[in-house]
């Protein structure tokens, strides 16, 4: 245990080193010093991450810390290039980031120590669908409402700036929907009719894909924002495959989406000119254009090329030629300093953390966890794949940010809760058997053993007119029977009769620790 412990210090300091290096070496290129308020800064936010490693050691001790430490490496690479940028713009982004930095580390830590069962989620599924849907809606609110670089997705509170509330929402939806899905996996997993070799769900069970579908071509039409819509509607069709494992429902929010975008870009113009961009972003008419056009894909595109295998070096190149390059384009403005191979050693630390989290997700015997861990992952994984494929072009340029490296203290602090979240998933899923909290199993063996109870008073309740006819008429039986055997000079033994006036003792009360392994199958169940 000790070994395990001083191992994982050593990635979290290992990490924290790499990432001081990388800050250090830019501005050492740079400006020729470092500036004494970010040593400060620095020291703060590294005191928080030793914090965050000691609570998970002793709140959550089972957990999967790599998923930190991955954390941390893209936080710091981020930081950086946002640092480098503000050498060419004159600005501060770099050091307010690492405030919204030392903010989402709180938050996170105050999850870490006090959800220490994220079971309890379940209780305000419908709660957190309400949270879910008035914050992905309140942009379009009139007053706080705000609309930058083309899209309606901020809100604006007076004294503090603006915020997106769809990176928030996205963890309220993630926890309506595990709830409503794990609940209702069996009615939808039931197939229907079979085409082309693929076998459909029947019509009543398409509800709830219609409504998410209708909320996400709201948020495409309403917000101009094709990756939100992309985003909660990925997640929504991938954790229903997990609860169901039906193909068919991969295919029908595919070509649901599709059509929808399809429709949306040849009736609504805003809709359009991103997706004219996308498709002709070497035209003149696309390149000059004022507002909408491609003049910001293109610089990044030439960022990239520029890069080449290996990059330009921290503060070799040019990144502040693409606008927002600290935000939406930091994906770009990494490539050209870092080229390829620093792109790839990016994607390969967002890929570390999706399979801890799916194996998480495999491990775990919690059906709940299991769609929850797998949500979670699927929204990072969708969101990271609409950043880096609206950049090279694979598909129209959307409104999202990267996880944990782009400017914005909304998307850090979401994101940092996101992996908090998984952090405490991965600790009940790596628990060993004789350390699960019996107090926990305790209350749900008694909430399974209290609905069989219910269901057989209902069965008894159901059947009482028929019993009562037959007990009516056991006592004429029993006296003609003694009646004649009275005559013939034959007792009726006592035993005989106070057997027969006995009922049924077949169903005797269930022992408590009877059901649990009933609670673990049903919550394996559909995997």
């Amino acid at each position: 245990m000790i070994a395990t412990r001083l191992r994982q210090l050593g990635m979290l300091l290992f990490s924290m080193l790499l990432c001081a290096v990388a800050f250090f070496q830019m501005f050492e290129r740079t400006t020729n010093g470092f500036p004494q308020n970010y040593v400060w800064m620095l020291a703060f936010v590294s005191a928080l991450f030793l914090t965050a490693w000691g609570l998970l050691l002793r709140f959550q001790p089972h957990a999967d810390q790599s998923v930190m430490c991955c954390v941390l490496v893209l936080t710091g690479i981020g930081v950086t290039m946002i640092a480098r940028l503000d050498q060419d713009t004159k600005t501060t982004v770099a050091f307010r980031q690492l405030l919204w930095l030392a903010i989402a580390l709180v938050f996170a830590n105050l999850l870490v120590v006090f959800m220490r069962d994220y079971r309890v989620l379940r209780r305000f599924s419908y709660v957190s669908m309400v949270i879910g849907i008035v914050l992905l809606l309140s942009p379009m609110l009139p007053v706080v409402g705000s609309e930058q670089y083309g899209a309606r997705i901020w809100v604006k509170i007076p004294g503090l700036g603006s915020f997106q509330p769809s990176e928030f929402a996205k963890l309220f939806l993630a926890f309506f929907f595990a709830s409503y899905l794990f609940d209702h996996r069996d009615q939808l997993a039931v197939g229907g009719k079979k085409i082309l070799g693929i076998q459909l769900p029947r019509i009543k069970d398409m509800g709830p894909i219609i409504v998410v579908w209708i909320v996400s071509m709201g948020v495409l039409v309403l917000q101009h924002d094709l990756g939100t819509s992309l985003m909660f509607f990925a997640m929504f069709v991938s954790m229903l495959y997990v609860a169901t494992g039906r193909k068919s429902w991969i295919v029908i929010g595919f070509i649901a989406f599709a059509a929808g975008a399809v429709a949306a870009a040849s009736i609504f113009s805003h809709v359009g000119s991103r997706v004219d961009a996308w498709l002709h972003p070497f035209s003149a008419a696309q390149y000059n254009k004022e507002y909408g056009g491609s003049y910001q894909l293109v610089t990044g595109i030439f960022g990239l090329a520029s890069g080449g295998l290996m990059g330009t070096g921290l503060g070799q190149g040019h990144p502040s030629i693409t606008p927002i390059a600290n935000s939406d384009y930091i994906y770009a403005a990494l490539g050209e300093e870092l080229g390829l191979t620093g792109l790839m050693a990016i994607l390969m630390l967002y890929l570390l953390i999706i399979a801890a989290g799916m194996i998480t997700a495999m491990k775990i015997k919690d059906g709940f966890g299991k769609l929850l861990a797998s949500g979670l992952v699927f929204t990072m994984a969708f969101q990271v794949f609409t950043v880096v494929g609206g950049i090279t072009l694979v598909i129209p340029l959307t409104g999202l940010t990267l996880p944990y490296m782009a400017a914005g203290g909304s998307s850090l602090i979401a994101n940092y809760m996101l992996a908090a979240l998984l952090i405490v998933i991965s600790n009940s899923a790596n628990r060993p058997e004789s350390e699960i909290d019996s107090d926990t199993f305790q209350q749900e063996a008694v909430r399974v053993l209290r609905e069989r109870e219910r269901n057989r008073r209902t069965e008894i309740a159901g059947n009482t007119r028929s019993g009562a006819a037959k007990a009516s008429a056991i006592p004429a039986v029993r006296a003609n029977h003694a009646g004649a055997a009275g005559q013939a000079g034959h007792a009726v033994p006592a035993n005989q009769t106070s057997q027969a006036g006995q009922t049924d003792q077949s169903n005797p009360t269930i022992p408590i620790t009877g059901v649990l392994p009933t609670i673990d199958q049903q919550g394996a169940s559909h995997e």
